[in-house]
Order: structure tokens, then sequence, then C-alpha cells
């Protein structure tokens, strides 16, 4: 069957192989791990994973054309689950930690992304992600303090992973070719990370900041924290800075003050 890539689902097939095998020696797969893959479009690194013989291999396709044509071509060597990925459980898959895998359509990347920061279990359902994003949605989630780039997918991801840049990729390895480029992350989830009760408190916090991103902080905890003097004297942080000049960490804390208000 001829499949013919859907914009709306945001499909570019990856075709490079030297990008395939890349991604696969990421994994550094044995025989005893579970994969779970995203987006396995017409199953070009779904082959790719299948040759290092993993105990299991889960693939995760929107498209019922596309999970049809996956079917006929590996049968019962992969367990399909044909449903959107930000409405599955993850944590229904396998009792072992994953390896996860997905060049992720970028009309959703972040949205998936955050779906998987908020996970309780994070560290006991996933080993390692290994994902493509649009280049510049990956310059995000890679920002540090004081960059240009950096905001609140920068905070929430630092916040539960330690992440690592691997590979810009050339749209050239794709079919069709994407006008932008893009870029391999490795994302390991955090064994230790600051207590936060709830992860949509910190989306909440950094949206009131980053929403206004040239204005000073005053104003913004302000808006948080009638007591925002007492706060900004606590964390020295300086009323005239802007919201790319605060750490990681200074949101972290905040975000704990924040929920000690409800408590």
């Amino acid at each position: 069957m001829k499949i013919k890539p859907k914009k709306s689902l945001g499909q570019n097939f990856l075709i490079d192989k030297n990008i395939l095998n890349l991604i696969v020696e990421l994994g550094a797969i044995n025989e005893k791990d579970v994969l779970l893959e995203v987006g396995p479009g017409t199953g070009n690194l779904t082959e790719q994973l299948l040759l290092r013989k993993p105990e299991k291999l889960i693939v995760v396709e929107k498209d019922k054309n596309l999970a049809s044509n996956l079917k006929d071509r590996f049968e019962k060597k992969i367990t399909i689950i044909n449903d959107n990925i930000l409405d599955v459980n993850e944590e229904e898959f396998s009792n072992k930690k994953m390896i996860i895998f997905g060049n992720l359509p970028y009309n959703i990347s972040t949205q998936i992304l955050v779906k998987w920061i908020r996970l309780k279990n994070l560290n006991r359902l996933c080993k390692k992600f290994i994902l493509m994003f649009q280049k510049e949605v990956a310059d995000r989630i890679i920002a540090d303090t004081n960059d240009k780039n950096y905001g609140r997918i920068s905070i929430l991801s630092s916040w539960r992973m330690n992440i690592k840049k691997i590979k810009e990729i050339s749209p050239k390895s794709f079919y069709p070719s994407p006008k932008v480029k893009s870029t391999i992350l490795l994302l390991e989830p955090k064994s230790t990370y600051f207590n936060i009760q709830n992860p949509k408190n910190l989306e909440n916090i950094t949206n009131v900041f980053f929403n206004q991103r040239r204005k000073m902080v005053k104003k913004h905890l302000k808006i948080l924290f009638e007591n925002f003097e007492e706060i900004s004297k606590k964390f020295e942080i300086n009323l005239n800075q802007r919201p790319q000049n605060l750490s990681p960490l200074i949101y972290f804390k905040l975000c704990n003050e924040y929920e000690n208000l409800f408590k």
C-alpha cells in the first residue's frame, strides 16, 4: 500500500539510514528491554529496533492506515496501539522501565513532553527518551537562564529530566522534507528532583511570568503573592530582573511558596 503523508497529522517520515542507526545506537538496547515507539509512521525505525531483538516493542500510531500497514508488515513482532499518544496510559504497557523513541508530530510535541513530565511514576516508567523535535522547540527545551529561548518548557523539562542535545537533522532526512531543521534529544528522568506537589502549579507560575517576559519580575510576583517583597528577599530576587534571568531553581522554590498558600 502506498502511504501518503498527512499534513494534518504533522507526518514527516524519517528515511535517512544513518540517522536511524544513530537513534538505535543511542538506545543501547538489549534483549531484556521493553521499547515504546511513538509515531512509527511507515516503520523505518521500527524495523531497525527489531533487529536489536528487544523483549517487546510497542508502537503507538494514530493514523489507521499506517497502523494497518504496520500490522501487515510486522505481524506479531510488535504490539500496535492505534490511538493518540496524548490519550493513552503508558503505565499500562509494561511493568518494566521502557526506552521511549519518538519522531514526535511537531504540532503536538511539547504537549506530549509535558504529559510525560507530569507523570508521578516517570522514574519507574522510563529508562530514557530518544526524541526528535523541531529544532526551534528543542532549542527552547534545552535553553538555560538568560538565553533568549529560555522559558516555560525549559523550566518544566529541567525539573524532571537530564537533557542532552545529540544532533541537528537536515530536512532532507525526511519524506516529505519539512521546512525546518530537526534535533534529536536524549532525555533521562532524574532519580531525585525538587519536590513539587502538582506540576500544574509550576506550569501556572511560569505562565504568569513568561506571558509577559519583557516585564520586570516585580509585576509577576505581585500577581502571585501579597507579600511579594518578603518573597523576593527570601530568595534573593532582584525585582528589576526579567523572567529569563531567574534560574529554574528559583521557579521551583516560588512554586513551593505558591503551594503553601493553599495548605
